[in-house]
């Protein structure tokens, strides 16, 4: 046997023996790669890239947010108790210095993002699922949309995986398959050839298979097993051979007799597949498949065409080979074909099975065994794996979105060639003029097979194989194809490729460039596409590795972060789409917390310095985090992804996550809040004829004269609040006060003139006038006041509408483009609105002392006053867009 051992996690299909155990857990074959896709200690990539712009991001900002608190408290303190040498109430002023500050340090962390972030992940990992993309690790959502490469498997990923016998060359009669006959090929070989080769070809393709390959019940052609035997098991019954029964009567084949045969299973060393039965009239004959370039070697006859009962084989001559190599093998190759040899040599005794050859070689240089050699050609088979319609168009939007795609596959070179061109992988840009008048010639190192590869990149240093990462920087750049490549291939790309600092060496990136390849500016985020259980290493090394669903094995499937249940390439770009929303959807809800924050902080900061108190107290903050933060991060999380998106590149992983034109929407929107807060907050209790901040509260003084009689009035001013301290000269606090200000004189007759008062607002503006607070009662108890909450209420307001700017990161004018297609946006958006309504305009009493709210409510005036300044957000964003963006920051610097 060419090797004894039975691989850890084989299943014994049929039969009986005895087995030797040697290895077991990690010392076996299988366990060894298991270690390195289970293992503890097995080496873990680092985050993703939006991961790490976050969690430096977060650390800029708690810095900046610790800076700022300790700065505010320390002025608060020192404001004071130095210079204003207040230090009577010392001990609940510094109690409150305190608060304000750990409220100030509240509103610059961003508390909600991490939220964010989760939501993000989980919403796009749920929605993948839906879209054929099984998402294992949610981190992976956002690392697809910043690849920079994808390394695919062909077969069954770029192809339907549905092979289909459409050309073959059997005893030396070519049945090309843009022949004009419409018969099958099956038909057209019954046609013109001998009945021997016939039943020699056909009993080939039924015994030198795997009983996992089927068909299915009979007439239901339903592949089951490896696709590429299932179409020979198709050909041989268009040939008239039912599989099924030519294995059950054929003595080493069937079950009952499968140890008087011998079976020496295809392996990517030798690339081919034999099983050796006893003939009837004594003798034995082995049976070869594999490669066509592999049993061409092997062959020194060939099957002749002649017709009759006996076959006839002649001498494969050089010249033959040359032929057949050029009309057949090539012409198939070139229209995508996968080429197989079949073969036989029939023996006049059993053989024996353990004797090497001396001369001839597999394809890894080890001795071939000497069954497999001096075989006789029977033909080569064209098989054809149609191309998925969906996938041109896939790989179009990939180039189009600088996502790099190399096709990684076992065909030989011309076949995989010939899929590239097919699928857009190879391009025109990728071939050079033929000097000669002839097709155009690939340039070189775009196309390469897997031994030619390994001999470039990697160098003997101490009788051992280096990869050299210079070597492979050398070719990287220029491979779109890699044939007849092995696992270990695509571990060395993924190592290579996300090694590479290419990137940083100016001077080639510019020779590049002038050849048309231009590098991305940063290192590669590399997607790895694999099925078998020794591709595990590279799916697992790979920044995504994609594992595929249906032809998958379990090992490959656990070291994958993604498993493509459909098998199809159109959905890994499904994946990059959504990858790409995340991390906008995350910069989103960034640049909509960091605007709010900005806001928040200025004014914070400006209330501790100026009224040793901030106008939004902490639990207010608290409100702001726990709906607004909350909601619309799910509002903004859930915005689904645009086409857009894939024409624009990747995301570099050193750029920041807050880019130019966030900074600039960040900024310009802060900037608008900003001074309309500040001005409510020193300017308006003058126009509003309200006490500022929470020094003073409304003592409920009114004129007593019902009938608006000014002379009455003027001895009549009366307060009814019991709270209101007593003193010397009106001891009874429910005796009438003679008014004589003059200035409330003054106010008085404004207020009787006023065709829109009423009761309520007579009191209320009759109240106060000239800025000393002389007829306002004192708030010793800092009782939450109507100044603040109108400009917490503001302050939402304004918040909420910006959340519909936040939609948009890149300078969009329309900010409502797409909006209906997120119902929860507009779902959150009305309960946003509801809960503030609740909150600031609905007389809450007492009740509004746990978030500091005016307990009388606000009134509809102020509301409304607070929805127009808000709609004033959507009015700036415009401005902002069309103006001041395209004029001070062009877009182009965005």
């Amino acid at each position: 046997a060419e090797t004894p051992f039975i691989i850890a996690g084989s299943t014994v299909s049929t039969g009986s023996g005895k087995m030797l155990v040697t290895c077991v857990g990690e010392s076996s074959v299988g366990g060894r790669i298991k270690a390195a896709v289970y293992s503890a200690d097995a080496e873990e990539s680092e985050g993703s890239p939006m991961t790490l712009k976050l969690e430096k991001l977060a650390h800029n900002i708690s810095f900046f947010g610790l800076a700022v608190s300790a700065l505010c408290l320390f002025g608060m303190i020192i404001i004071q108790f130095g210079v204003n040498g207040d230090t009577k109430t010392w001990w609940p002023d510094l109690t409150r210095f305190i608060i304000t500050a750990i409220t100030i340090l509240a509103v610059v962390v961003p508390e909600g993002l991490p939220f964010a972030v989760t939501l993000s992940l989980a919403f796009s990992a749920r929605r993948l699922g839906t879209l054929s993309n099984l998402v294992k690790e949610l981190k992976s959502c956002e690392t697809m949309g910043s690849a920079t490469t994808i390394c695919s498997d062909k077969t069954g990923t770029l192809t339907a995986n549905r092979m289909t016998v459409r050309g073959a060359y059997v005893a030396g009669i070519s049945h090309m398959p843009d022949s004009a006959e419409s018969e099958p090929i099956g038909i057209r070989i019954k046609q013109k050839t001998s009945e021997a080769v016939k039943d020699i070809l056909g009993r080939l393709l039924c015994i030198c298979t795997m009983d996992e390959s089927s068909l299915g019940a009979p007439g239901e052609n339903v592949f089951k097993g490896n696709p590429t035997e299932c179409a020979l098991l198709v050909l041989a019954e268009s040939l008239g051979y039912d599989y099924r029964k030519v294995r059950a009567e054929t003595k080493g084949r069937s079950e009952q007799t499968l140890k008087d045969g011998k079976v020496i299973m295809f392996s990517s060393a030798r690339k081919m597949m034999s099983w050796a039965v006893p003939k009837e009239d004594g003798g034995w004959r082995i049976y070869c498949k594999g490669a066509s370039e592999v049993v061409m070697s092997r062959c020194t006859k060939t099957q002749a065409s002649e017709s009759g009962e006996d076959m006839v084989a002649t001498a494969l001559e050089p010249e033959a080979v040359t032929q057949i190599e050029e009309t057949v093998i090539h012409a198939f190759a070139s229209k995508a074909m996968r080429t197989i040899g079949v073969a036989y040599r029939d023996f006049d005794s059993k053989p024996d099975f353990d004797a090497v050859s001396s001369t001839i070689t597999n394809q890894d240089g080890t001795p071939a065994q000497e069954v497999e050699t001096e075989l006789t050609l029977i033909g080569i088979m064209g098989i054809e794996d149609p191309l998925r319609p969906e996938v041109p168009g896939a790989i179009e939007k990939c180039y189009t979105a600088g996502i790099d795609v190399r096709m990684v596959t076992g065909d030989n070179l011309e076949t995989a060639v010939a899929i590239a061109k097919a699928c857009g992988i190879l391009r025109d840009e990728h071939f050079a003029i033929n000097e000669t008048g002839g097709p155009p010639q690939m340039k070189k190192f775009r196309a390469m097979e897997g031994k030619e590869f390994r001999t470039y990149v990697h160098q003997t240093v101490n009788g051992e194989q280096v990869f050299n990462q210079d070597k492979f920087d050398e070719i990287w750049p220029y491979l779109r194809v890699l044939a007849r490549s092995s696992p270990e291939d695509k571990l060395t790309l993924a190592k290579g490729l996300n090694a590479s600092m290419l990137f940083k060496n100016t001077e080639r990136c510019q020779q590049l460039e002038k050849e048309g390849i231009k590098i991305f500016p940063d290192r590669q985020v590399v997607a790895m596409t694999g099925d078998g259980t020794n591709d595990a290493p590279a799916l697992k090394k790979a920044d995504v590795g994609f594992a595929m669903g249906q032809a998958g094995t379990q090992v490959a499937k656990d070291a994958a972060d993604i498993v493509l249940l459909k098998d199809n390439f159109a959905d890994i770009v499904v994946a990059a789409l959504w990858g790409r929303n995340v991390y906008e959807s995350i910069s989103k809800f960034v640049q909509f917390q960091l605007t709010v924050n900005i806001v928040a902080v200025t004014v914070a900061v400006v209330g501790a310095f100026y009224k040793q108190d901030s106008p939004l107290a902490a639990t207010q903050m608290l409100w702001v985090n726990l709906i607004m933060d909350s909601l619309a991060s799910l509002a903004l999380a859930t915005e689904p992804p645009t086409e857009d998106m894939l024409r624009r590149p990747p995301v570099n992983r050193s750029k920041s996550m807050i880019t130019k034109s966030m900074w600039t929407n960040m900024l310009g929107h802060a900037l608008y809040q900003a001074v309309v807060l500040l001005f409510l907050l020193f300017a308006f209790p003058d126009i509003g004829g309200m006490p500022q901040g929470t020094d003073y509260v409304k003592g409920l003084h009114y004129f007593k004269n019902v009938d608006w009689m000014p002379e009455e009035a003027k001895n009549s001013c009366l307060y009814l609040d019991p709270d209101w301290e007593a003193t010397a000269e009106w001891p009874d606090k429910n005796e009438p006060r003679p008014c004589t200000d003059t200035k409330i004189q003054e106010r008085y007759a404004q207020c009787v003139d006023d065709p829109d008062r009423d009761e309520q607002d007579d009191e209320y503006k009759c109240s106060y006038f000239g800025g000393d607070h002389k007829y306002w009662k004192p708030n010793p108890t800092k009782a939450p006041s109507l100044h603040y909450t109108i400009i917490f209420n503001t302050f939402v307001v304004m918040t909420l509408f910006n959340e519909i700017n936040s939609r948009k990161l890149h300078g969009e004018v329309n900010v409502f483009h797409n909006i209906t297609a997120n119902p929860y946006f507009a779902s959150i958006f009305v309960l946003i609105a509801l809960f503030q309504g609740i909150v600031g305009a609905i007389p809450l009493g007492e009740g509004g002392r746990f978030i500091k709210v005016y307990g009388d409510g606000m009134g509809g005036m102020y509301w409304l006053m607070a929805l127009l300044i808000g709609l004033g957000v959507l009015v700036w964003q415009q401005i902002f867009v069309n103006i001041v963006k395209k004029i001070v920051v062009p877009a182009a610097e965005l």
